[in-house]
């Protein structure tokens, strides 16, 4: 099959009403909404919403061997993934920083992942390179395009008509084949009701525009943003730097945690870095929401400093105005740092939602066979 091009800009930016992404941001060539940002977030938290991802970058592995295959190449325990199935994974460095971040579905004998635009190309280049002798190939699965249905009338009898099914798939990661080709996934985030659509290309804006007329409110980019800021879920390249590890992303934990990194799998590169923080270590820094001043004279930006006392403590990620929490904005903050420190962000005060902050009272297994050892 020929490759196709990577999608740089999506065909529903031609429908009336939608307003382009700012250039230059990870968004670029999407909707960024339709003329009422925050009215497009309340109906993808409390009624329906339909929001085009279509720039993200798939791929497609056909094989009998591509789960073992892609088991010994990634972070997920993903050897046995049941038909129907779905699960997020990461590809570490050797030393053990993520550098790529992808959902996989694997569906009637193949393996379909979806992940950045700008990541897609060297993801799929490092797989073709990973293959040796596997029964696995991996290829550019761009004919296919990500949707996302958001919120609790998602699965509405005018909805589902569209798509040709009964019902969606009632447990997170659940996939099922639509009649037209593709499938739908559920998802455990943004909200407690999201649902990706990965429908042929050729027919998005058909499809796009049936839900809209179906009851799904059309949403840009701002919304899922927002949304996914609120449930603290990282976004690769964003909320992440050259350095970030597993753990202080939040991506520890097989599927049913909802997580990208499962603990008792077999070797993989980056394998020790993993075990070493898991047993032994903490992060050096957590994945937090930050809420920010909204009376500031601008915002700051993706990559900016955050600062305690005229000290970097640490990285801005995603800034996003939320229809109920203001402007909001996810950080790497050191672990060290305190709920009540008062931070700032670009020119804008901030503060942690203490809410957000990770647990951090588990008793390390390696930390205490060495206690043990020490007589402690």
């Amino acid at each position: 099959m020929t490759e196709s091009p990577i999608v740089s800009e999506s065909a529903l930016l031609a429908l009336p009403g939608a307003v382009a992404s700012p250039s230059g941001g990870p968004d670029a060539g999407l909707p960024w909404h339709y003329g009422d940002p925050l009215g497009e977030q309340r109906a993808a938290a409390t009624s329906a919403a339909v929001v085009d991802r279509s720039t993200r970058f798939v791929l497609a592995v056909p094989g009998d061997e591509r789960l073992s295959w892609l088991h010994t190449v990634s972070s997920q325990h993903i050897a046995s993934l049941p038909n129907g199935t779905s699960a997020e994974n990461l590809s570490l460095d050797a030393n053990g920083r993520v550098e790529h971040h992808f959902v996989q579905t694997d569906l009637d004998g193949v393996t379909w992942i979806d992940t950045e635009a700008d990541r897609g190309p060297d993801l799929l280049a490092f797989l073709k390179k990973m293959v040796f002798w596997a029964k696995a190939e991996p290829r550019d699965g761009n004919e296919l395009a990500v949707l996302s249905l958001l919120g609790p009338d998602a699965g509405s009898p005018a909805v589902l008509a569209v798509l040709g099914i009964d019902a969606l798939p009632a447990e997170p990661y659940a996939a099922v084949a639509l009649p037209a080709g593709g499938f739908v996934r559920r998802m455990p985030w943004p909200t407690e009701h999201s649902f990706d659509l990965l429908v042929p290309r050729e027919s998005l804006t058909a499809i796009f525009t049936a839900l809209r007329d179906a009851g799904a409110r059309p949403a840009g980019s701002w919304a899922f943003e927002a949304l996914r800021v609120e449930a603290v879920r990282p976004r690769i390249g964003v909320d992440t730097d050259e350095r970030t590890i597993p753990h202080e992303a939040r991506w520890v934990g097989g599927p049913e945690q909802y997580g990208a990194v499962h603990l008792d799998k077999g070797c993989y590169r980056g394998q020790e870095t993993v075990a070493r923080v898991h047993n032994l270590g903490k992060p050096p820094r957590h994945l937090v929401l930050l809420h920010l001043d909204g009376s500031a004279d601008g915002r700051p930006e993706t990559g900016d400093d955050i600062t305690a006392g005229g000290r970097a403590v640490g990285r801005i990620g995603t800034i996003v105005d939320h229809h109920e929490l203001g402007p909001i904005a996810l950080a790497l903050v050191k672990r060290t740092i305190t709920p009540d420190t008062a931070l700032v962000a670009g020119p804008c005060a901030a503060s942690i939602d203490p809410d957000s902050i990770p647990p951090d009272d588990g008793i390390q297994a390696g930390r205490a066979a060495v206690d043990r050892l020490r007589g402690r």
